[in-house]
């Protein structure tokens, strides 16, 4: 049979108007920081972005001040319908802008174009949308007595889904009334930066919103900081801990969305063609740079083969290249230091035993590129079942019974989330009610709604974020 291939589809990078240099956004205007810079560069090229700013301890001095004064003279004071009037404006705003946002996203982290096109960027303008809608309504939502903000909120956000993990924050924050400093990774900082003109262009009012960049040290500079009232941090398990010690013996409260190693388990009357779809965007939507990624599959013993066989056969059609392309599935890795992070555990686990298999594909000469890999043969004690990869490497195990696969899917230090294929709902409910995961998808998988809380169990963190749940730990009540 002849083959077919697809003609390329470049996306334009004439909507985005990259600066040379960015500053750092405190109390509604942009300002050059005290700080030295760092340069920002596209996964897929190597290309320089731009230089930004890391923020000093002396920049987010100024800008939790000015979060302090906004949120004691302006926003605390302000009514839940007129807060809930900016979110709309907000969401309205990043709608109009969408194209500009998904480029932009794609160049500064190299996931493909229809991936920040058709998830990020609309899903981060419905959080805005949802939250708006709760901002008149919190004495309604369950949430205790009197619900008030807890004042100056800090967050840190990972670099796998800048915008999305922006709104996850900021949203709830400003519906419940708080004020937020917020620093974005330092290799994705760009969209971040754009939504700062988002809000001079809401005329959101100055220092609602103020965004530090920079590495470690900002980051550090911000959850200590003395007058920051609540922490928010989504990234690594490791830099989690760090945080809770920190905090440890404070008034802070935190919330915390760490690492995860989550179980795909594939019961023997699954749909496989479903299953395996459900599997493919498991682990290799956006690289496998996703917290919650299907990174171990548990497939029963007596459909194991036919399942490995249809997978392969998908994997070979997956596109490999250009992100801006919009027809790439697999762009490039985020950075040279995940790259190195995926090589090493890949080597690792040829070395341990597993069979490595990658479907043919050329990888660019320039960027930073790892092919879809699948390991089979893996046991339970190989670091590719135990250590988060967070890149789009696949381990496969199997089980016999649902007892063995629940066993196996639990044996991680990790409980953020699992899927449950099979076509008896029975069997999902039982599944689900015994995995210690915070979000358990059936027959399908990496499937976000800001309507529904999302979170982890054990060293994947605590607290919620989305939902009624997610509002709960930005107010306190009582007293």
């Amino acid at each position: 049979m002849p083959t077919f291939d697809y003609a390329p589809a470049p996306e334009s990078r004439s909507v985005v108007d990259l600066s040379p240099s960015y500053g750092l956004f405190i109390n509604g205007e942009f300002t050059e920081g005290t700080g030295s810079t760092f340069k920002t560069v596209s996964p897929a090229t190597e290309e320089v972005l731009a230089e930004v700013t890391e923020a000093s301890a002396a920049d987010v001095d100024a800008a939790v001040a000015a979060a302090r004064a906004a949120y004691t003279r302006v926003w605390s004071r302000m009514s839940g319908t007129d807060r809930g009037k900016y979110l709309y404006r907000i969401a309205r705003i990043l709608q109009e802008r969408a194209r500009e946002f998904a480029v932009l996203e794609t160049l500064d982290n190299g996931k493909p174009i229809r991936e920040s096109r058709d998830v990020d960027v609309p899903l981060a303008a419905a959080h805005f949308f949802y939250h708006a809608g709760w901002a008149d309504k919190l004495d309604f939502a369950g949430l205790g007595t009197d619900p008030r903000p807890h004042g100056v909120v800090g967050q840190v956000i990972p670099w796998n889904f800048p915008l999305l993990m922006l709104a996850w924050k900021i949203a709830p924050a400003l519906a419940t009334g708080n004020t937020v400093v917020l620093k974005p990774a330092e290799t994705t900082p760009l969209s971040a930066l754009l939504f700062a003109e988002v809000c001079q262009q809401a005329d959101l009012p100055p220092g609602v919103v103020n965004i530090v960049t920079g590495a470690g040290a900002t980051g550090q500079a911000l959850v200590e900081h003395g007058d920051v009232d609540k922490v928010a941090f989504t990234g690594s398990t490791g830099v989690g801990k760090a945080i809770a010690r920190s905090i440890a013996g404070t008034r802070k409260k935190a919330t915390l969305e760490l690492g995860g190693k989550a179980a795909n388990i594939v019961y023997d009357d699954a749909p496989v063609d479903q299953a395996v779809e459900g599997i493919v965007n498991g682990i290799f939507f956006n690289q496998g740079h996703v917290c919650c990624a299907g990174s171990r599959l548990l497939v029963q013993e007596s459909i194991a083969e036919e399942v490995e066989a249809r997978l392969k056969r998908r994997l070979e059609t997956l596109r490999v290249g250009d992100p801006l392309d919009k027809n790439t599935d697999v762009g490039a890795i985020n950075s040279r230091e995940q790259l190195d992070r995926i090589t090493e555990l890949a080597a690792a686990g040829e070395a341990e035993g597993a069979e490595r298999w990658s479907p043919q594909c050329e990888l660019p000469s320039k960027g930073f590129w790892f092919a879809p890999t699948v390991f089979t043969g893996v046991s339970q004690t190989h670091r590719i079942a135990q250590e988060e990869i967070f890149g789009p490497v696949l381990s496969v195990l199997t089980f016999r019974t649902p007892a063995e696969a629940v066993a196996k899917a639990n044996n991680t230090p990790y409980g953020l989330s699992a899927g449950v294929w099979s076509e008896k709902g029975s069997l999902i409910l039982w599944t689900a009610d015994r995995l210690r995961a915070g979000v358990v998808w059936a027959n399908t998988f990496n499937k976000f709604d800001p309507t529904s809380p999302f979170g982890g169990y054990k060293e994947s963190g605590y607290g919620r974020e989305g939902g009624r749940h997610g509002l709960e730990a930005y107010v306190r009540t009582g007293a």
